[in-house]
């Protein structure tokens, strides 16, 4: 069964498509009290379409502080749905405090509650020290950290321009107490559709961690909005049982226009 974290992994690493400079605080393509809501569903050979959770991320308006640093408090949420619900219940909830202008991450805290499965997690970034430190271990960091919520704000703030089609770039972000290193690949542009219609989309193939979800290295495509706002719309990825796709069903106080989006033609 694919848990919450995986799912929040695999629409994270949506995120983790963009290569440049970070944007100043006045051109960051998200704003406090955005949302987006995913649905996540398994195509399965056997079962067909199963719908097996949501997942959401949201931007709380606090005018908090860490370490005298104005920040932003992100959560992401997870959950079972359906049938998956009555079987794997899923209750997950992550959040991160990461700064306003360098987005790196001073503080992340993670409540996990899948299928009797149960893990608490507070991790603190201390720049200072150089070091993550969470309930179970200490590692060392350097100047900058994004966790699992902040890595998604992050990525959307960075520029592909430079990035010819097949070319390819390195990510680093830290998760249950290792750093990770995706390698993404860039596909070039298409037109893709969903539920909530058709969009203008970048096209990209990230690396994933082999193991308990996926069989391969590179299983999965995903698309992005081809517009300021940069927001994670489709995945398609194969897993060891089958197939799963998230797609955004929902948002609501984005900062700029959904221009990506293709409005259909009016009949004369």
């Amino acid at each position: 069964m694919i848990s919450t974290k995986s799912i929040l992994y695999i629409i994270i690493l949506t995120a983790f498509v963009f290569f440049g400079k970070i944007c100043s605080a006045q051109e960051l393509p998200f704003k406090a009290e955005e949302e987006l809501g995913f649905l996540v569903y398994y195509d399965a050979p056997l079962l067909g379409k199963v719908y097996a959770g949501k997942a959401f991320f949201e931007i709380d308006k606090t005018g908090e502080k860490k370490d005298g640093k104005s920040v932003f408090h992100a959560v992401g949420r997870g959950n079972s749905i359906g049938t998956v619900d009555f079987f794997y219940k899923v209750r997950d909830r992550f959040e991160s405090w990461f700064d306003e202008n360098d987005l790196r991450s001073y503080q992340f805290i993670r409540r996990t509650s899948e299928g009797g499965y149960i893990v608490d997690d507070d991790v603190q970034f201390d720049y200072k020290k150089g070091k993550a430190i969470s309930r179970q271990d200490e590692i060392d960091i350097g100047e900058s950290v994004q966790d699992l919520i902040s890595s998604f704000y992050f990525a959307r703030t960075l520029d592909i321009s430079s990035i010819p089609i097949g070319g390819n770039f390195p990510l680093d972000f830290y998760l249950d107490d290792s750093v990770y290193t995706s390698v993404i690949f860039y596909e070039g542009k298409e037109i893709v559709e969903t539920r909530l219609g058709k969009f203008r989309a970048m096209k990209f193939k990230p690396m994933v961690v082999e193991g308990e979800v996926f069989d391969h290295p590179y299983p999965m495509f995903l698309w992005v909005t081809d517009d300021k706002n940069r927001i994670p719309i489709l995945i398609k990825s194969e897993v060891i049982f089958g197939s799963i796709k998230a797609e955004l069903f929902k948002f609501k106080n984005l900062k700029y226009p959904l221009d990506s989006k293709i409005e259909k033609k009016k009949k004369k």
